[in-house]
Order: C-alpha cells, then structure tokens, then sequence
C-alpha cells in the first residue's frame, strides 16, 4: 500500500486545517494510501525520523510549503508533494489549479499527476512561489496570524502600507543571462509563481519556463512610484519606473544587506547569488 505523510501547519490561514484534518486522511485512505498525518513544528525537519514515504502532503500557505520543500532537500530526498492550500494566499497552490476547497484539493491530489515544475533558490535556500526584498516584502513577516486569521489578504494591504514610512532605496548590481544592470530599486521580487499575497504581478511568468521573473520599481519620487505601479497593475507592462528582467541565473550585491524574505519567511543575506533549477520538484497537479 502507498504511503502519505500529511505535514499540516495550524497556524496557516483561518487555522481550520486541524478541524477538517479527519475528513482529508478519510478521502487519501479511500484512494489507497496508508497515511501518517504529523503537525509541522517549525525548526525540526520531519524527514529526519525515517519511515516510508511515498507523497508528501503539505496543508498549509506558501511558507508551510517553502518548508516542506526546504527540509526534504535537506534529508537529501526528492519526493512528489501534494497541496492543500490552507494559507491566506496560497500563491503556488493557486499557480497550479489546486481547489481552495479542502477536501476538493485533497481529491485533485489523489487522482492528480505528477509534473516536474521548477523552483527558485537563493543562497541555497529555496523558494517556489517568490523572493523579495523592499518595500512591502517583510509584510508577511511582520503580519500577526490572528490579523491574517480575521481580515485574510487585506493583513497585507493593511501592514505594507505601515512600511511605505520607513522604506528605502537600495543600491544594487545585478548580473543576469543578459549582462549587467545598476539600479537603486525600492521594490526587488523575484518571481517562480504568477502571484504575491493574492496579487497577480509576475503575468508572463511560468513555473515550466525553467526562467525567473525580476521586477524593480526603479528610484524616483513617491508620487511617480505610487502612479508606475498602479500603472504596472492595470497594464501588466514594465513602464518608466517598473524594469523586468527575465533570466536563469540572478547575482546581486549591495553596500546594504536588507532583510529579504522567500515565500513569507526570512530569507538569506547578501550578496546574493539565485537561480532557477528547472524542474527541481515533483508536484502532484490536478489531472485536467
């Protein structure tokens, strides 16, 4: 009989997960599976206690399954995951068609496929959804869990616009698959996925291209800012304060070291040295 390791975190979302849990190993079970529901304890990797394995099932938002990923690359293991998106974006799990619904997920889980999507990885430290530095970008990090609990993705709306006081423009040199670029950049988001907290940003960006998506908001005064990215929001296109560089490989240093963030946890420090690995994890997709 196949094994399932279900890694469920209850602080993800509106933390219902804990609450609907029987009803998902019910539906894995009734698909032939064998399964072994555990809660995530950030700090202590799940893969290390052994045991067959067959899929991992991650319920949580994209820091559950920044995790998930993270800790087995550590074990050393390279096994299909599963999503049951429980988070309060649930980006990655959005970018691949995964119902919002629990037990509905965890149907397109057990008759899904399985596909190889890329994911992105910053000083060894991966990512599936999205690397960020700047304005907006620790949001997540400061954002309370009873505040995303109650209001979901406006928490975020509400906590960026607290950081638009303290931000800053940061002096960066990037290498990419092109050549070089100079640019004091308010705004740094590296994009696998489409989305950042709900928000569709990255629109020509795949998590099958085998490429990144970078975007910049360029130096300029506040009010041109606010009106390039309202502009950017409504168009899509880079304009004259918003750059776009799409490439495999991304070198960043800075006389700074802002704090970055990978799919809503802390990120690693600078310099920076990211790439896309191209088809770096097995992810079960809805069969249609």
């Amino acid at each position: 009989m196949k094994q399932a390791l279900i890694l469920y975190n209850t602080q993800s979302g509106h933390a219902k997960i804990a609450g609907r849990l029987a009803g998902i190993v019910d539906i894995f079970r009734s698909g032939g599976y064998e399964v072994r529901a555990e809660q995530i304890r950030f700090g202590v990797n799940p893969f290390e206690s052994g045991g067959d394995t067959d899929i991992v099932v991650a319920c949580g938002g994209d820091g559950t399954v920044n995790y998930v990923i993270n800790s087995m690359k550590q074990a050393g293991l390279d096994l299909p995951v599963g999503i049951i998106p429980a988070g309060t974006a649930n980006d990655f799990a959005g970018a691949i068609g995964m119902k919002r619904n629990f037990r509905k997920a965890a149907r397109q889980i057990v008759s899904g496929r399985e596909e190889r999507l890329d994911c992105g990885c910053a000083n060894g430290l991966y990512f599936i959804n999205i690397f960020s530095f700047g304005l907006f970008t620790t949001t997540s990090q400061h954002t309370p869990d009873e505040i995303k609990h109650r209001i979901g993705r406006l928490a975020y709306v509400i906590e960026g616009s607290k950081e638009l006081r303290r931000s800053e423009f940061i002096p960066l040199h990037i290498t990419h698959d092109e050549g070089e670029t100079e640019v004091r950049s308010l705004l740094t988001l590296v994009f696998n996925g489409e989305t950042a907290g709900g928000f569709r940003l990255a629109r020509n960006a795949s998590v099958r291209d085998g490429r990144l998506d970078l975007l910049l908001l360029d130096k300029c005064h506040p009010v041109a800012a606010a009106a390039a990215v309202f502009l950017f929001l409504i168009t899509g296109k880079p304009n004259f304060a918003i750059r776009h560089i799409r490439s495999s490989r991304i070198g960043m240093t800075s006389e700074f070291s802002p704090v970055t963030d990978v799919d809503g946890q802390r990120g690693p420090e600078f310099p920076l040295s990211i790439e896309c690995v191209a088809g770096g994890v097995r992810v079960i997709c809805p069969a249609k």
